[in-house]
């Protein structure tokens, strides 16, 4: 009996130890679900500052590209107005010229000679205006043919040159940096038939 009595008194002692260590860590953990819950409102707050930031690059990106689409517009536009700005400086001064030339002309006493020799630095004048802006002549007299600068309006036998030479030049060609705005008229040689060929008569 005593042994069981004394059992009873050291569970009733050992009781309120049991208590006590449950209730630790009970708030052990609350204390650590609140500091989980402090590092994530602290994570999600440094997020939205993070987006709110990138945002406001994203918009200043999007009005610098807007504002550059629009600069970019404005220079094409111009571009295309005034595309013929410095051709039409580099003509002036041949209509200068040819008016001059117009003027002396129309004087009874001019001198013809002093008329030509007027017209002839006039078109080399012209011709140096047009070579500044990436227009050259195409004058193949005396060379090869070359279908993609000229174009033959007729072929004739001719002992005097070499086949497929040019023989005369009707109408002057003329190519923009390299690419052709107008073939040159010409008119090349072929080859001559071997001495004692007979000729088809055509009308036969």
């Amino acid at each position: 009996m005593g042994s069981d009595k004394q059992t009873e008194q050291d569970i009733e002692q050992q009781e309120p130890i049991e208590d006590i260590t449950s209730g630790d860590v009970v708030d052990e953990t609350i204390d650590d679900s609140v500091a989980e819950a402090v590092d994530l409102q602290t994570e999600l707050d440094a997020a939205n500052a993070r987006a709110d930031e990138n945002w406001e690059k994203v918009l200043l990106a999007k009005a610098e590209v807007e504002n550059m689409r629009r600069r970019t517009q404005k220079d094409i536009e111009k571009a295309h107005r005034f595309s013929v700005e410095k051709f039409a400086k580099d003509m002036l001064p041949v209509v200068d010229s040819l008016e001059m030339g117009l003027a002396a002309a129309g004087d009874a006493s001019a001198d013809v000679t002093a008329i030509k020799e007027g017209m002839e630095l006039t078109y080399k004048q012209l011709l140096t205006s047009l070579e500044k802006s990436g227009i050259e002549q195409v004058n193949p007299l005396a060379e090869t043919f070359n279908s993609e600068l000229h174009q033959a309006i007729s072929m004739v036998p001719s002992p005097d040159h070499e086949p497929n030479t040019v023989m005369q030049v009707f109408q002057k060609g003329y190519t923009l940096n390299g690419r052709l705005l107008r073939p040159a008229m010409v008119i090349v040689s072929q080859s001559q038939p071997p001495e004692g060929t007979k000729k088809i008569d055509e009308q036969a």
